[in-house]
């Protein structure tokens, strides 16, 4: 696909997904998932922050230059950071970062996070990124078990 084919605010990414922007004010007619990923993901966020008592948080996004970086600046400011863990996926470097709050930190360790992320990249190697988002989900909450 040719970039210059594309409408306003719409881009090819590096790994070749078309991706666009929406304007303020605009009304969005177009979903970037299906109702049933949707459903999905908030069962699995749902299910896993009930069992846990852990918050689970997903984010999707560019996260800058250096995603570990910008996930370190995104943290703290997504609901119930201190006890929660968060995913996040930057699509354009197909990166994936996992950070756990300080209240939580102990029961969502580095091998629990490192744990989600590898379930995670396994789907998305197959183009599947809500699939990836719900394993690494259910992956962590398994891991940190129930309260």
């Amino acid at each position: 696909m040719n970039e210059a084919d594309l409408p306003h605010g719409w881009a090819v990414t590096v790994s070749g997904r078309v991706s666009g922007v929406h304007e303020a004010g605009d009304i969005f007619n177009d979903a970037p998932f299906t109702d049933r990923e949707r459903l999905l993901m908030d069962n699995a966020l749902t299910d896993a922050t009930r069992a846990t008592k852990v918050r689970f948080n997903v984010y999707i996004g560019d996260l800058g230059e250096d995603s570990s970086a910008g996930v370190d600046a995104l943290f703290p400011s997504t609901p119930e950071a201190a006890r929660s863990v968060l995913i996040a996926v930057d699509p354009n470097t197909s990166s994936v970062e996992v950070r756990s709050g300080r209240d939580v930190a102990e029961r969502a360790n580095d091998r629990v996070c490192q744990l989600g992320a590898t379930a995670a990249t396994s789907s998305f190697r197959q183009g599947e990124l809500i699939d990836g988002l719900v394993s690494a989900v259910r992956v962590m909450a398994a891991a940190i078990g129930r309260v």
